[in-house]
């Protein structure tokens, strides 16, 4: 990238995006130091203005802000940077410095499908769905099999209740087993899209 840092007197406006539910979560400030720090170590590193230093995003918090991509604009005098955040965004504790938005239910598919894929890389020892992971995806795949029976099972009966909490427990496992395969909800979303 050829990125012009002269324009703002040594500085960047940096617009940092959820990678997983294109939601804006803040805006910082890069100097070239800055830049370099946040690519090398693929983590989000401002420059701060008012104390004339560089901060990494979560170095007090731990909420760090792990970057997907990086685009820069048509003058290349702005970034994108896309990520996926260890938490929240804001210094006060909201998911974004924007507030709160109106929460589509559906991304939270998409964000509980990274928390799957980071259990899956990192196996935590007290963790269901690493367990599953290490068994593998014929124990997966045989969990997702009860699942569904237990919800065929309750659309015969008349308690709702227990019908969607078998439909969300046959979902997690099949989204396990989506990414225990190296696949996403997205590429099931595409095949649905394509027959549509």
């Amino acid at each position: 990238m050829s990125l012009n840092f002269d324009k703002m007197g040594g500085i960047l406006p940096v617009v940092i995006q959820d990678a997983q539910t294109n939601e804006v979560l803040m805006l910082g400030f890069m100097n070239q130091e800055a830049y370099e720090k946040s690519v090398g170590e693929g983590k989000v590193t401002f420059y701060s203005r008012t104390k004339e230093r560089l901060w990494t995003k979560g170095e007090e918090s731990g909420n760090f802000l792990n970057i997907v991509e990086i685009l820069e604009d048509c003058d290349s005098d702005t970034l994108l940077v896309r990520v996926n955040p260890d938490g929240p965004v804001c210094h006060t504790g909201m998911r974004t410095c924007f507030g709160e938005r109106v929460k589509d239910n559906l991304s939270f598919l998409q964000n509980l499908q990274t928390l799957l894929q980071s259990r899956k890389e990192q196996l935590p020892e007290n963790s269901y769905t690493a367990k599953l992971f290490r068994k593998g995806a014929g124990a997966i795949a045989q969990k997702v099999g009860e699942e569904a029976v237990e919800l065929v099972i309750e659309a015969m009966e008349s308690d709702d209740d227990k019908f969607l909490n078998e439909a969300a427990d046959l979902l997690f496992h099949m989204t396990i087993l989506l990414v225990d395969r190296g696949y996403k909800l997205e590429d099931v979303v595409k095949i649905l899209e394509e027959r549509h």
